[in-house]
């Protein structure tokens, strides 16, 4: 069969996908606030009666945590030869603030520029729900057209990404025989432009983690203690000042352990790029670069290590004053990694860091949210090659060998406890505003993105 015929089921049922798609986004499905499980349950179930309807043989699987849904094509096989596995994640981000967004986060809508190009506007746009569901449309116009898929697909979707996977690794140990396939496939990932697709063959790790300084025993009136007694605030705001050097270089004591250089060939490439560091930082209201001196922004974002601080929190945070000097502070940390850094010791020189810097009267408390090292794809395997082609046809133009600055750290248990291969193939952009209020996705992202998977699947 013709993948012409695919590519026109799906060019027709472009509107009944949306439609699909929006049913989805409704869905509040945050996955590290309690007080959204029912949702993010909600997400798994609408995900597994989706591809039932398709003919999969699909559920939702429980965890300690969110639940996960596994589906199989065809239904009641499990041979691995000829299969790929596609993976991708139903839970979002928190939407706070609020008030930035321009619309309901929840409730889905259709932007159009002065140009004409349109875009979806909702949380879990771009990360992850409609990437995903750009595989799962290419799935239903090849079984919508010939009966079926041209390969044997196994389908995997977790409700924890955005709060550090900690289900998801003895669910893969526990369920190793049945993922089992000869390739991965995952859509959480970006094009270099709205016109040109990318394949990302290096992915950085992830070290997330919080920690608490206690000093007295309650919170104090500032009047009566302020000076003779130790602020909390005061010592967390030092010990992440200490973090960086005045050349943007982090002190942890090895932390750039496994760091090589970027070979000067790619460093040269990507220099080639035509890639503005001005725009990029001036889409988001920044102009002048911050990290490692010397080291361009592809450089920085692609291929080195980072110490970021996503959190502080201590003291009276609310509307109006209250002088007080807090009892406790706390700062929530995360380190992306290159090479062969290792997490474990990192997060060992991370709390001996901290403790080095504790003043008398002080105590430390350490909470970890996760870690995994930084992976390579192999430029020479199979799935790479035919992802190449695949999008080569859609998009006119081949694809970039990109790195990506963002961990995704089921990548490395598919190949350390799976043995599989990535291909790791999305259709975000920089400007998407995953993570951030008003959060987007191009209409031809979701459109070509569904063409590139039908693509994809016929010429595996």
């Amino acid at each position: 069969m013709s993948i012409d015929a695919v590519l026109a089921r799906i060019d027709r049922d472009l509107d009944q996908s949306l439609e699909r798609l929006f049913s989805l986004l409704r869905i509040p499905s945050i996955s590290t606030d309690p007080a959204y499980a029912g949702s993010c349950r909600e997400a798994a179930q609408w995900l597994a009666d989706s591809l039932s309807e398709l003919g999969f043989d699909a559920s939702v699987r429980p965890t300690d945590g969110q639940p996960m849904v596994v589906a199989h094509y065809p239904a009641g096989s499990r041979d691995p030869e000829g299969r790929v596995l596609f993976y991708g994640h139903y839970d979002v981000q928190p939407v706070d603030p609020l008030e930035l967004w321009e619309s309901d986060p929840f409730e889905p809508r259709i932007a159009t520029r002065p140009d004409g190009s349109k875009m979806i506007v909702a949380r879990g746009a771009a990360d992850d729900k409609g990437q995903l569901m750009t595989f799962v449309e290419a799935a239903r116009a090849w079984i919508a057209e010939t009966g079926g898929l041209p390969v044997p697909v196994t389908i995997l979707f977790e409700g924890e990404e955005e709060s550090g996977s900690p289900s998801l690794a003895p669910f893969l140990n526990a369920n190793a025989e049945e993922l089992e396939a000869g390739a991965a496939l995952v859509c959480d990932t970006g094009m270099w432009d709205r016109d040109t697709p990318a394949i990302s063959v290096s992915l950085r790790g992830m070290v997330t983690h919080e920690f608490t300084v206690t000093a007295a025993d309650k919170d104090l009136h500032s009047g009566l203690f302020g000076g003779a007694a130790r602020n909390p605030n005061h010592v967390v705001a030092k010990i992440l000042a200490d973090l960086h050097d005045a050349d943007g270089r982090v002190t942890i004591p090895g932390f750039y352990d496994g760091v090589a250089e970027t070979p000067a060939d790619v460093r040269a490439q990507w220099d080639g790029l035509d890639f503005s560091e001005e725009a990029f930082l001036g889409q988001v209201g920044l102009k002048t670069p911050a990290g490692e001196a010397g080291r361009s922004v592809l450089e920085q974002i692609w291929a080195r290590p980072t110490a970021e601080v996503n959190g502080m929190i201590g003291g009276y945070t609310g509307a109006g004053f209250k002088t007080v000097i807090p009892s406790q502070s706390s700062a929530k940390v995360s380190f992306r990694l290159v090479g062969e850094q290792d997490p474990g010791k990192l997060v060992a020189a991370l709390q001996t860091f901290v403790r080095e810097r504790l003043p008398d009267d002080c105590t430390v408390t350490f909470t970890s949210h996760g870690a995994s090292p930084a992976l390579k794809i192999p430029l020479d395997s199979e799935i790479l090659q035919t992802g190449k082609a695949a999008l080569a046809a859609e998009w006119g133009v081949d694809p970039l060998m990109i790195g990506m600055g963002g961990s995704i750290p089921i990548v490395g248990a598919f190949k350390s406890k799976l043995g599989m291969d990535t291909l790791l193939v999305g259709f975000g952009l920089d400007d998407d505003r995953i993570h951030s209020p008003n959060e987007k996705y191009e209409m031809s992202s979701f459109h070509k993105g569904m063409r590139s998977w039908a693509r994809m699947l016929g010429m595996l």
